[in-house]
């Protein structure tokens, strides 16, 4: 299927995308705009350089008709030109440089450093590696050959080699970047892919034989009515007594599922903080040693504790920390959720009293309050694996 180029540009680092409004173009335009600063040597020399009237009208129709290559060459989206047409432009370029330098003298030397700067921003690396350093041996070899330029040449041959090779850089940080997003919306589509397989191969082997039985007992039944009422009543107790049992089996499959771990509500408060404009402190890894429900208790302490930093707290940093902890009871892992916020006693609530609940069930313990002269801590402990709960 042919992609727009609204569909090309998805996905892209704003650097890299084509502007789509009057805003992106005047941005993008002054920070090109910024860099032909530095072809003020060139203006100067037109004005004050000494060159007669036809040479004046000549090299500002060059200079004009440089930087207008040039920009068209750097503003347009690179990445989907050929790069045999880059190179074509950029052979008009070099072409440019050369003439005006050995026409009107050591001053139009600069062009070349803009040669190179956009043969690095819009060629791949592999090509750029070998044009970088062209431009700049065609700069080197005009300034011999210009009066005086091998006094310029020690200003410019370094920038030249610098500015074009950052931005090679630049480029292939771009592309870098652009194949990591994809990558991580591919292994999400597939994680994606792989839960829905699994959801329908255990809803498959939970309900296939209760509904095959059910069905088979109904048929059973059908036959039974008309001379065997008693029969068939026992065939209707036994396909509602496997109806109820499927319809548990699902409601344990459902919960299963709706499960939360500490992975993904350590993904979930990043995300939900980073909105928030807090500053997140995270553990890098979940404590391993944990029972599927102390698990869920510390999740949803978490789920709570982060919802309420983002909703009351107005705090800037929030962090989280998962330690293991040996006490005279036994082994727990605790959970400490601590923000820079405003702070204030705990008010007892659904949350906080769901959350005692959940943790209680489990053999936890959960305490919340102020933390010092301002913020909050909420701590909640679960005793670990092979500890007494």
């Amino acid at each position: 299927m042919a992609l727009t180029e609204h569909d090309e540009d998805r996905g892209f680092p704003e650097i890299a995308k084509r502007p789509e409004n009057r805003r992106q173009k005047a941005v993008k335009a002054l920070w090109i705009g910024i860099w032909l600063f530095y072809l003020s040597a060139p203006v100067t020399d037109l004005v004050s350089g000494g060159h007669g009237t036809g040479a004046r009208l000549l090299g500002a129709l060059g200079l004009a008709a440089f930087v207008a290559w040039y920009l068209v060459l750097v503003f347009r989206s690179v990445r989907r030109t050929a790069v045999p047409r880059v190179l074509f432009s950029l052979v008009v370029l070099a072409a440019q440089a050369t003439v005006l330098s050995l026409t009107l003298g050591r001053e139009w030397l600069v062009l070349f450093v803009y040669v190179a700067i956009s043969s690095g921003a819009a060629l791949p690396g592999e090509v750029s590696r070998w044009t970088v350093p062209g431009a700049a041996a065609l700069m080197t070899a005009t300034a011999f050959a210009v009066p005086g330029g091998e006094a310029y040449l020690a200003g410019l041959l370094i920038p030249a080699l610098m500015g074009g090779f950052a931005m090679a850089g630049v480029r292939t940080l771009i592309r870098t970047t652009v194949e990591l997003r994809e990558a991580r919306a591919t292994v999400a589509q597939l994680a994606a892919n792989e839960e829905r397989l699994r959801m329908a191969r255990d809803l498959h082997d939970l309900l296939g034989h209760s509904l095959s039985l059910i069905t088979l007992k109904s048929e059973l039944a059908g036959r039974m009515l008309p001379g065997q009422p008693q029969d068939a009543a026992r065939q209707v107790a036994d396909i509602e007594r496997v109806s109820r049992q499927a319809l548990v089996d699902v409601r344990e499959a459902v919960s299963g599922y709706r499960r939360p771990t500490l992975p993904g509500e350590l993904a979930g408060a990043r995300t939900a903080l980073a909105a928030a404009g807090v500053v997140a402190d995270l553990p890098a890894e979940p404590v391993a040693d944990l029972s599927e429900e102390a698990e869920s208790a510390l999740a949803w302490s978490l789920r709570e504790a982060v919802t309420n930093v983002v909703r009351h707290s107005g705090a800037r940093r929030c962090t989280v920390a998962l330690t293991g902890r040996q006490t005279l009871g036994g082994r727990f892992v605790e959970l400490t959720v601590s923000d820079d916020g405003a702070g204030g006693p705990a008010v007892p609530g659904n949350g906080l009293t769901g959350l005692t609940e959940r943790l209680q069930a489990v053999g936890g313990t959960l305490s919340a309050g102020p933390a010092g002269r301002s913020g909050f801590r909420l701590v909640a402990r679960v005793p670990a694996l092979g500890s007494p709960s």
